[in-house]
Protein backbone atom coordinates (compact mmCIF):
# COMPACT_ATOMS: atom_id res chain seq x y z
CA UNK A 1 0.00 0.00 0.00
CA UNK A 2 1.44 3.39 -1.19
CA UNK A 3 1.58 6.25 0.94
CA UNK A 4 -0.29 8.43 -1.20
CA UNK A 5 -3.10 10.21 0.76
CA UNK A 6 -5.43 10.01 -1.66
CA UNK A 7 -5.33 6.04 -2.55
CA UNK A 8 -8.40 4.68 -2.99
CA UNK A 9 -8.88 0.97 -1.08
CA UNK A 10 -11.74 -0.71 -1.84
CA UNK A 11 -13.03 -3.86 0.37
CA UNK A 12 -12.01 -6.40 -2.50
CA UNK A 13 -8.40 -4.91 -2.34
CA UNK A 14 -8.15 -4.83 1.14
CA UNK A 15 -8.89 -8.60 1.24
CA UNK A 16 -6.61 -9.40 -1.25
CA UNK A 17 -3.67 -7.57 0.29
CA UNK A 18 -4.43 -9.23 3.49
CA UNK A 19 -4.22 -12.45 2.11
CA UNK A 20 -0.87 -12.29 0.42
CA UNK A 21 0.55 -9.96 3.35
CA UNK A 22 -0.69 -10.68 7.29
CA UNK A 23 1.64 -11.91 8.88
CA UNK A 24 -0.38 -14.00 11.12
CA UNK A 25 -1.80 -15.72 7.55
CA UNK A 26 2.23 -16.05 6.36
CA UNK A 27 2.90 -17.84 9.76
CA UNK A 28 -0.41 -20.45 9.16
CA UNK A 29 1.76 -21.17 5.86
CA UNK A 30 4.70 -21.69 7.19
CA UNK A 31 2.69 -23.97 10.26
CA UNK A 32 1.79 -26.17 6.66
CA UNK A 33 4.98 -26.14 5.67
CA UNK A 34 6.36 -27.38 8.70
CA UNK A 35 3.82 -30.36 8.58
CA UNK A 36 4.68 -31.19 5.29
CA UNK A 37 8.29 -31.66 6.03
CA UNK A 38 6.85 -33.81 9.22
CA UNK A 39 4.81 -36.46 6.43
CA UNK A 40 8.11 -36.64 4.84
CA UNK A 41 10.31 -37.37 7.46
CA UNK A 42 7.94 -40.40 8.92
CA UNK A 43 7.66 -42.00 5.58
CA UNK A 44 11.33 -42.50 5.79
CA UNK A 45 13.01 -45.53 6.94
CA UNK A 46 15.66 -46.01 9.59
CA UNK A 47 19.03 -45.67 8.00
CA UNK A 48 21.70 -48.80 8.73
CA UNK A 49 24.74 -48.59 10.04
CA UNK A 50 28.11 -49.18 8.82
CA UNK A 51 30.91 -49.83 11.34
CA UNK A 52 34.65 -51.17 10.45
CA UNK A 53 36.74 -52.55 13.00
CA UNK A 54 40.46 -53.73 13.16
CA UNK A 55 41.81 -55.44 16.18
CA UNK A 56 44.95 -58.31 16.75
CA UNK A 57 47.27 -55.04 15.46
CA UNK A 58 50.71 -56.38 16.63
CA UNK A 59 52.62 -54.20 18.97
CA UNK A 60 56.11 -55.84 19.84
CA UNK A 61 58.71 -57.35 17.28
CA UNK A 62 57.00 -60.67 16.66
CA UNK A 63 56.23 -60.95 12.17
CA UNK A 64 52.43 -60.56 11.93
CA UNK A 65 52.25 -61.18 8.41
CA UNK A 66 52.48 -63.73 5.82
CA UNK A 67 56.26 -63.90 4.53
CA UNK A 68 56.91 -61.89 1.54
CA UNK A 69 54.34 -59.65 2.09
CA UNK A 70 53.44 -56.86 4.82
CA UNK A 71 50.67 -54.92 3.32
CA UNK A 72 47.53 -54.16 5.44
CA UNK A 73 45.43 -57.42 4.12
CA UNK A 74 47.40 -60.00 4.38
CA UNK A 75 48.85 -59.41 7.96
CA UNK A 76 47.47 -60.95 10.60
CA UNK A 77 44.81 -58.66 11.84
CA UNK A 78 41.46 -59.31 12.44
CA UNK A 79 39.51 -56.64 10.28
CA UNK A 80 35.54 -56.74 10.51
CA UNK A 81 32.80 -54.92 8.29
CA UNK A 82 29.24 -54.70 9.80
CA UNK A 83 26.24 -53.62 8.61
CA UNK A 84 23.56 -53.03 11.23
CA UNK A 85 19.95 -52.40 10.13
CA UNK A 86 17.09 -51.44 12.64
CA UNK A 87 13.80 -52.37 11.88
CA UNK A 88 10.45 -51.08 13.29
CA UNK A 89 7.87 -53.36 14.67
CA UNK A 90 4.51 -53.04 16.38
CA UNK A 91 3.12 -50.83 14.18
CA UNK A 92 5.51 -47.92 15.09
CA UNK A 93 5.96 -47.01 11.66
CA UNK A 94 2.08 -46.80 10.90
CA UNK A 95 1.10 -44.71 13.78
CA UNK A 96 4.04 -42.09 13.05
CA UNK A 97 2.50 -41.66 9.52
CA UNK A 98 -0.31 -41.42 10.55
CA UNK A 99 0.13 -38.97 12.65
CA UNK A 100 2.22 -36.96 10.83
CA UNK A 101 -0.66 -37.08 8.23
CA UNK A 102 -3.46 -35.82 11.01
CA UNK A 103 -0.51 -32.87 12.04
CA UNK A 104 -0.90 -32.03 8.43
CA UNK A 105 -4.50 -31.66 7.73
CA UNK A 106 -4.94 -29.84 10.83
CA UNK A 107 -2.43 -27.13 9.49
CA UNK A 108 -3.82 -26.99 6.90
CA UNK A 109 -7.21 -26.37 8.22
CA UNK A 110 -5.73 -24.04 10.43
CA UNK A 111 -4.58 -22.15 7.98
CA UNK A 112 -8.08 -21.98 5.97
CA UNK A 113 -9.92 -20.97 9.60
CA UNK A 114 -7.17 -18.15 9.61
CA UNK A 115 -8.68 -16.80 6.30
CA UNK A 116 -11.64 -16.84 7.40
CA UNK A 117 -10.84 -15.55 10.12
CA UNK A 118 -8.96 -12.85 8.55
CA UNK A 119 -11.24 -12.11 6.35
CA UNK A 120 -14.05 -11.05 8.90
CA UNK A 121 -11.70 -9.17 10.71
CA UNK A 122 -10.79 -7.20 7.69
CA UNK A 123 -14.21 -6.72 6.47
CA UNK A 124 -15.14 -5.63 10.38
CA UNK A 125 -12.14 -3.20 10.67
CA UNK A 126 -12.70 -1.64 7.21
CA UNK A 127 -16.48 -1.29 7.83
CA UNK A 128 -15.85 0.56 11.50
CA UNK A 129 -13.55 3.07 9.08
CA UNK A 130 -16.01 3.59 6.96
CA UNK A 131 -18.07 4.64 10.27
CA UNK A 132 -15.92 6.61 10.98
CA UNK A 133 -15.69 8.53 8.48
CA UNK A 134 -19.46 8.76 8.23
CA UNK A 135 -19.93 9.78 11.54
CA UNK A 136 -17.33 12.85 10.53
CA UNK A 137 -19.15 13.66 7.79
CA UNK A 138 -22.53 14.01 9.74
CA UNK A 139 -21.08 15.75 12.53
CA UNK A 140 -19.23 18.66 9.79
CA UNK A 141 -23.11 18.85 7.86
CA UNK A 142 -24.48 19.44 11.76
CA UNK A 143 -22.43 21.89 12.48
CA UNK A 144 -22.53 23.44 8.91
CA UNK A 145 -25.96 23.92 9.51
CA UNK A 146 -25.89 25.18 13.38
CA UNK A 147 -23.68 27.77 11.47
CA UNK A 148 -25.79 28.59 8.81
CA UNK A 149 -28.50 29.00 11.49
CA UNK A 150 -26.07 31.44 13.37
CA UNK A 151 -26.09 34.00 10.70
CA UNK A 152 -29.35 33.88 10.47
CA UNK A 153 -29.25 34.69 14.27
CA UNK A 154 -26.89 36.87 13.57
CA UNK A 155 -29.10 39.25 11.64
CA UNK A 156 -32.44 38.18 13.93
CA UNK A 157 -29.96 39.57 16.72
CA UNK A 158 -29.11 43.03 14.44
CA UNK A 159 -33.12 43.36 14.34
CA UNK A 160 -33.55 42.96 17.95
CA UNK A 161 -35.79 39.39 17.52
CA UNK A 162 -33.61 37.42 19.53
CA UNK A 163 -31.01 37.78 22.18
CA UNK A 164 -27.12 37.66 22.65
CA UNK A 165 -27.86 34.36 24.94
CA UNK A 166 -29.59 32.60 21.96
CA UNK A 167 -27.15 33.69 19.27
CA UNK A 168 -24.38 32.49 21.43
CA UNK A 169 -25.94 29.34 22.37
CA UNK A 170 -26.71 28.48 18.52
CA UNK A 171 -22.70 29.31 18.15
CA UNK A 172 -21.47 27.23 21.28
CA UNK A 173 -23.54 23.80 19.74
CA UNK A 174 -22.03 24.36 16.12
CA UNK A 175 -18.58 24.60 17.79
CA UNK A 176 -18.87 21.65 20.07
CA UNK A 177 -20.32 19.67 16.93
CA UNK A 178 -17.57 21.12 14.99
CA UNK A 179 -14.96 19.57 17.67
CA UNK A 180 -17.21 16.24 17.73
CA UNK A 181 -15.91 16.09 14.02
CA UNK A 182 -12.53 16.42 14.75
CA UNK A 183 -12.81 13.77 17.25
CA UNK A 184 -14.47 11.51 14.84
CA UNK A 185 -11.91 12.21 11.95
CA UNK A 186 -9.27 11.29 14.18
CA UNK A 187 -11.29 8.00 15.13
CA UNK A 188 -11.10 7.63 11.55
CA UNK A 189 -7.75 7.49 10.80
CA UNK A 190 -7.30 5.02 13.68
CA UNK A 191 -9.63 2.65 12.37
CA UNK A 192 -7.79 2.84 8.55
CA UNK A 193 -4.75 2.41 10.55
CA UNK A 194 -6.49 -0.69 12.09
CA UNK A 195 -6.92 -1.82 8.36
CA UNK A 196 -3.86 -1.44 7.31
CA UNK A 197 -2.57 -3.41 10.28
CA UNK A 198 -3.98 -6.29 8.86
CA UNK A 199 -3.19 -6.03 5.43
CA UNK A 200 0.49 -6.24 6.90
CA UNK A 201 1.66 -2.69 6.01
CA UNK A 202 4.97 -2.10 8.49
CA UNK A 203 4.27 1.64 8.58
CA UNK A 204 0.94 1.94 9.09
CA UNK A 205 -0.39 6.10 8.43
CA UNK A 206 -4.26 5.79 7.99
CA UNK A 207 -3.97 8.26 4.89
CA UNK A 208 -6.14 5.79 2.35
CA UNK A 209 -9.67 6.45 1.45
CA UNK A 210 -12.39 4.22 1.58
CA UNK A 211 -13.69 3.38 -1.63
CA UNK A 212 -17.20 1.74 -0.49
CA UNK A 213 -19.74 2.54 0.90
CA UNK A 214 -21.92 1.44 4.33
CA UNK A 215 -24.95 1.22 1.63
CA UNK A 216 -23.27 -0.72 -0.63
CA UNK A 217 -21.97 -3.27 2.11
CA UNK A 218 -25.60 -3.49 4.20
CA UNK A 219 -26.53 -4.94 0.45
CA UNK A 220 -24.16 -7.90 1.26
CA UNK A 221 -27.39 -9.35 3.24
CA UNK A 222 -28.25 -10.64 -0.10
CA UNK A 223 -26.12 -13.61 0.15
CA UNK A 224 -27.65 -14.47 3.51
CA UNK A 225 -30.55 -16.67 1.71
CA UNK A 226 -28.06 -19.75 2.21
CA UNK A 227 -28.82 -20.89 5.34
CA UNK A 228 -27.00 -24.44 5.22
CA UNK A 229 -23.51 -24.11 7.44
CA UNK A 230 -20.52 -25.78 5.88
CA UNK A 231 -18.10 -27.67 7.59
CA UNK A 232 -15.78 -24.88 9.74
CA UNK A 233 -12.06 -25.51 9.50
CA UNK A 234 -11.70 -25.01 13.31
CA UNK A 235 -13.96 -27.78 13.46
CA UNK A 236 -11.94 -30.13 11.16
CA UNK A 237 -8.38 -28.96 12.89
CA UNK A 238 -9.81 -29.91 15.99
CA UNK A 239 -11.20 -33.53 14.73
CA UNK A 240 -7.65 -33.95 13.13
CA UNK A 241 -6.20 -33.41 16.37
CA UNK A 242 -7.82 -35.89 18.08
CA UNK A 243 -7.10 -38.48 15.18
CA UNK A 244 -3.28 -37.42 15.84
CA UNK A 245 -3.62 -37.92 18.99
CA UNK A 246 -5.35 -41.54 19.04
CA UNK A 247 -2.29 -41.79 16.31
CA UNK A 248 0.42 -40.90 18.93
CA UNK A 249 -1.18 -42.89 21.86
CA UNK A 250 -0.73 -46.14 19.26
CA UNK A 251 2.82 -44.99 18.99
CA UNK A 252 3.33 -44.77 22.31
CA UNK A 253 2.12 -48.14 23.27
CA UNK A 254 3.71 -49.68 20.25
CA UNK A 255 7.11 -48.40 22.41
CA UNK A 256 6.79 -51.06 24.42
CA UNK A 257 8.00 -53.37 21.68
CA UNK A 258 11.28 -53.70 21.37
CA UNK A 259 12.69 -53.29 17.99
CA UNK A 260 15.23 -55.66 16.53
CA UNK A 261 18.62 -54.72 15.00
CA UNK A 262 19.90 -56.88 12.41
CA UNK A 263 23.36 -57.20 11.70
CA UNK A 264 25.35 -58.56 8.97
CA UNK A 265 29.33 -58.43 9.43
CA UNK A 266 32.38 -59.64 7.11
CA UNK A 267 35.79 -60.93 8.96
CA UNK A 268 38.93 -60.95 7.67
CA UNK A 269 41.60 -62.92 9.48
CA UNK A 270 44.76 -64.16 7.74
CA UNK A 271 46.97 -66.09 8.08
CA UNK A 272 45.60 -69.48 9.06
CA UNK A 273 42.03 -68.41 9.66
CA UNK A 274 39.72 -68.63 6.73
CA UNK A 275 37.23 -65.00 6.00
CA UNK A 276 34.03 -65.30 7.38
CA UNK A 277 30.48 -63.88 7.52
CA UNK A 278 28.38 -63.24 10.73
CA UNK A 279 24.34 -62.85 11.18
CA UNK A 280 23.27 -61.40 14.01
CA UNK A 281 20.08 -59.93 16.22
CA UNK A 282 19.84 -57.29 19.12
CA UNK A 283 17.29 -55.94 20.80
CA UNK A 284 16.81 -53.62 24.27
CA UNK A 285 15.38 -56.02 26.94
CA UNK A 286 12.21 -54.19 28.15
CA UNK A 287 12.64 -55.14 31.98
CA UNK A 288 12.80 -51.87 33.65
CA UNK A 289 11.29 -49.15 31.31
CA UNK A 290 7.47 -50.34 29.63
CA UNK A 291 6.90 -46.60 28.13
CA UNK A 292 4.22 -45.85 30.69
CA UNK A 293 5.05 -42.73 31.14
CA UNK A 294 4.75 -41.73 27.33
CA UNK A 295 1.52 -43.81 27.31
CA UNK A 296 -0.03 -42.20 30.06
CA UNK A 297 1.26 -38.54 28.73
CA UNK A 298 -0.79 -39.71 25.09
CA UNK A 299 -3.48 -40.99 27.01
CA UNK A 300 -4.01 -37.35 28.69
CA UNK A 301 -3.41 -35.47 25.15
CA UNK A 302 -5.73 -37.51 23.37
CA UNK A 303 -8.50 -36.86 25.91
CA UNK A 304 -7.47 -33.30 26.21
CA UNK A 305 -7.96 -33.10 22.16
CA UNK A 306 -11.57 -34.93 22.52
CA UNK A 307 -12.54 -31.65 25.16
CA UNK A 308 -11.25 -29.26 22.72
CA UNK A 309 -13.70 -30.99 19.92
CA UNK A 310 -16.19 -31.13 21.77
CA UNK A 311 -15.73 -27.46 22.98
CA UNK A 312 -15.29 -26.38 19.43
CA UNK A 313 -18.18 -27.77 18.20
CA UNK A 314 -20.36 -26.30 20.68
CA UNK A 315 -18.64 -22.89 19.70
CA UNK A 316 -19.66 -23.39 15.81
CA UNK A 317 -23.30 -24.10 17.06
CA UNK A 318 -23.24 -21.09 19.12
CA UNK A 319 -21.75 -18.53 16.76
CA UNK A 320 -24.02 -19.57 13.94
CA UNK A 321 -26.81 -18.97 16.38
CA UNK A 322 -25.47 -15.48 17.85
CA UNK A 323 -24.50 -14.61 14.05
CA UNK A 324 -28.51 -14.95 12.99
CA UNK A 325 -29.75 -13.14 16.09
CA UNK A 326 -27.51 -10.10 15.77
CA UNK A 327 -28.30 -10.15 11.90
CA UNK A 328 -31.85 -10.36 12.27
CA UNK A 329 -31.65 -7.70 15.26
CA UNK A 330 -29.60 -5.29 12.85
CA UNK A 331 -31.65 -5.79 9.85
CA UNK A 332 -34.80 -4.52 11.53
CA UNK A 333 -32.97 -1.79 13.01
CA UNK A 334 -31.51 -0.19 10.10
CA UNK A 335 -34.87 -1.25 8.51
CA UNK A 336 -36.69 1.05 10.64
CA UNK A 337 -34.33 3.80 10.94
CA UNK A 338 -34.10 4.44 6.99
CA UNK A 339 -37.34 3.63 6.24
CA UNK A 340 -39.05 5.68 9.37
CA UNK A 341 -36.90 7.17 11.58
CA UNK A 342 -34.36 9.29 9.88
CA UNK A 343 -37.39 10.66 7.08
CA UNK A 344 -39.55 11.84 9.78
CA UNK A 345 -36.62 13.34 12.00
CA UNK A 346 -35.32 15.18 8.66
CA UNK A 347 -39.08 16.59 8.29
CA UNK A 348 -39.51 17.76 11.64
CA UNK A 349 -36.40 19.87 11.73
CA UNK A 350 -36.16 21.56 8.42
CA UNK A 351 -40.19 22.33 9.59
CA UNK A 352 -38.67 23.78 13.36
CA UNK A 353 -35.76 25.74 11.40
CA UNK A 354 -38.01 27.18 8.91
CA UNK A 355 -40.36 28.00 12.08
CA UNK A 356 -37.24 29.79 13.77
CA UNK A 357 -36.58 31.55 10.67
CA UNK A 358 -40.09 33.22 10.94
CA UNK A 359 -40.20 33.63 14.63
CA UNK A 360 -42.57 30.32 15.41
CA UNK A 361 -40.27 28.37 17.12
CA UNK A 362 -37.80 29.12 19.95
CA UNK A 363 -34.11 28.66 20.42
CA UNK A 364 -34.63 25.52 22.21
CA UNK A 365 -37.01 23.92 20.13
CA UNK A 366 -34.05 24.70 17.20
CA UNK A 367 -31.45 23.63 19.18
CA UNK A 368 -33.08 20.07 20.09
CA UNK A 369 -34.36 19.19 16.90
CA UNK A 370 -31.19 19.67 15.30
CA UNK A 371 -29.58 17.82 18.64
CA UNK A 372 -32.03 15.05 17.62
CA UNK A 373 -31.46 15.07 13.83
CA UNK A 374 -27.33 14.67 14.63
CA UNK A 375 -28.27 11.89 16.97
CA UNK A 376 -30.52 9.83 14.69
CA UNK A 377 -28.55 10.54 11.49
CA UNK A 378 -25.19 8.78 13.59
CA UNK A 379 -27.71 5.97 14.61
CA UNK A 380 -29.07 5.44 11.27
CA UNK A 381 -25.18 5.25 9.89
CA UNK A 382 -24.38 2.93 12.89
CA UNK A 383 -27.06 0.62 11.77
CA UNK A 384 -25.60 0.80 8.62
CA UNK A 385 -22.44 -0.49 10.20
CA UNK A 386 -24.49 -3.07 11.92
CA UNK A 387 -26.14 -5.23 9.33
CA UNK A 388 -22.87 -5.14 7.12
CA UNK A 389 -20.91 -6.34 10.35
CA UNK A 390 -23.89 -8.93 10.96
CA UNK A 391 -23.86 -9.82 7.62
CA UNK A 392 -20.30 -10.39 7.32
CA UNK A 393 -20.05 -12.60 10.96
CA UNK A 394 -23.06 -14.93 9.93
CA UNK A 395 -21.40 -16.15 6.44
CA UNK A 396 -17.77 -16.54 8.30
CA UNK A 397 -20.01 -18.39 11.36
CA UNK A 398 -21.00 -20.55 8.17
CA UNK A 399 -18.25 -20.76 6.23
CA UNK A 400 -19.51 -19.23 3.57
CA UNK A 401 -17.73 -17.67 1.54
CA UNK A 402 -19.24 -13.85 1.00
CA UNK A 403 -18.57 -12.05 -2.33
CA UNK A 404 -18.40 -8.21 -3.12
CA UNK A 405 -20.14 -7.12 -6.56
CA UNK A 406 -16.91 -6.93 -9.14
CA UNK A 407 -14.76 -9.31 -7.15
CA UNK A 408 -13.26 -12.32 -8.94
CA UNK A 409 -11.97 -15.41 -7.18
Amino acid sequence: MGDDSGEVLTLVEARQRAFSRNWDLLAAKADVDAATAQKIMAKEFPNPTLSLSTQKINVDNHPSGIPGANDLWRRNYDTIVAVNQLFEIGGKRRSRKESAAQGFNGARARLLDAKRTLDLAVAKNYIAALQADENKRILHESAESLRHEATIAEARFHAGDISAADKAQIEIAASRLELDADSAATNAVTARMAVEILLGKEQPRGQWQAGDTLEGLAKLADQTSDTSVHVRPDLVAAEAAVKKAEADLKLARAMRVPDPTVSLQYEHEPQDQPNTIGLGVSFPLPLWNRNNGAIESAEAARQQAQLQYQKTKAQVAADVTSAEFAYGDATARRTRYTREILPKSKQVTEAVAFAYRKGGASLLDLLSAERNDNDIRLATAQSLADQATAVATLLAARNIEWKIAGEKK
